[in-house]
């Protein structure tokens, strides 16, 4: 049902977007290579087929994920301000902090850092989870924006995502989240469709950021009934790999060259790709076989026992290490 909806939104947003003027214009920014104007009506798609798939067939749903829906919304809307008016980076950035504070005062936060973790005093764990929550909410999130360099690329993440999410919650008695999750591998089909190449519309930060928010959300709180905590606290670290390294290759690219971080550019992933002789359609499917792999390795790792799981997850992180020195060196 989420595929019809959004499938049977997407002209409609489409026609409204070109109406109101929220519009992707040809070489409004210097690394804008796209020839015609382009609708920014992927956010609005998603927002609406996840509203509207969620009042109709998951009220419980939204009864039990409320407090992650209502800062998701304010994602969007920063997303939106920013897809009409370009915003400074700086206030982005505080807009999404404030939305990441929002969720964890309303009862999201990871639990990495036990009572008494090496002598901590008092409740110092729970602030030091507050601020990895933090830190990986708004990363994920800004990690999704990023990516979304190429027709198709963080769509095809994003299902690719949310698939192996979906195979990892079945054995579990969360059921209202893997309610969302399949309502947003649903939705990702139909955005699919109009965004894959040649795009009939682009997400725009609206979409990219608000399908970043709420992965990092879901990676908090899927919490595995079967599989202990040593050999899962990494599974969504490597089902959202690709975003992950695409972010961590450019921002440390960008640092060590003294260029601004939130500059966009023609330096992530995917132009690196094609900068080695992959045309465009090449180049995506390659980042969507890298993620594909890293889901079926958490897969497997989290099958093994805790001292093997971390030991695979640390060989994935040096192969990771080694192809990320390689594109930065390509880069020079």
């Amino acid at each position: 049902m989420a595929t019809v909806l959004s499938l049977a939104l997407g002209w409609p947003t489409i026609n409204f977007a070109q109406r109101i003027g929220l519009m992707d214009v040809p070489g409004a920014l210097p690394h804008k290579k796209h020839g015609t104007a382009m609708p920014y009506a992927g956010g609005l798609t998603l927002v609406l087929t996840l509203t509207l798939g969620s009042l109709l067939f998951n009220i419980e749903m939204v009864k039990d994920l409320w407090n992650i829906f209502i800062p998701a919304l304010l994602i969007f809307a920063l997303g939106m301000w920013d897809d009409f008016k370009r915003l400074p980076a700086r206030v982005k950035l505080i807009g999404q902090i404030m939305a990441a504070v929002l969720l964890v005062m309303l009862g999201t936060t990871v639990q990495i850092i036990p009572a008494g973790f090496l002598g901590l005093p008092g409740q110092a764990n729970i602030y030091i989870n507050w601020l990895i929550t933090l830190f990986w909410v708004v990363g994920i999130t800004n990690a999704f924006n990023f990516i979304d360099s190429m027709d198709g690329l963080t769509v095809g993440v994003s299902g690719i995502a949310v698939a192996f999410l979906i195979l990892v919650t079945l054995g579990s008695t969360q059921t209202s989240l893997l309610r969302l999750l399949t309502l947003i591998i649903g939705t990702c089909v139909g955005l699919f469709f109009y965004n894959m190449m040649p795009a009939r519309f682009f997400l725009g930060d609206s979409g990219a950021q608000t399908l970043g928010f709420l992965l990092a959300a879901v990676g908090i709180l899927f919490t595995p009934d079967d599989f202990p905590q040593a050999s899962s606290w990494f599974l969504p670290i490597l089902i959202l790999g690709v975003p992950i390294f695409d972010t961590s290759l450019v921002v440390f690219s960008r640092w060590r060259r003294g260029f601004p971080v939130y500059r966009a550019g023609h330096d992530h992933t995917y132009h690196r790709l094609t900068t080695l002789g992959l045309d465009s359609a090449r180049a995506v499917a390659v980042m969507h076989i890298a993620a594909i792999v890293l889901g079926c390795i958490a897969f497997i790792a989290l099958n093994l026992a805790p001292l093997y799981s971390n030991l695979l997850f640390g060989l994935v992180l040096a192969a990771g290490l080694v192809a990320f020195y390689f594109l930065d060196r390509k880069n020079d």
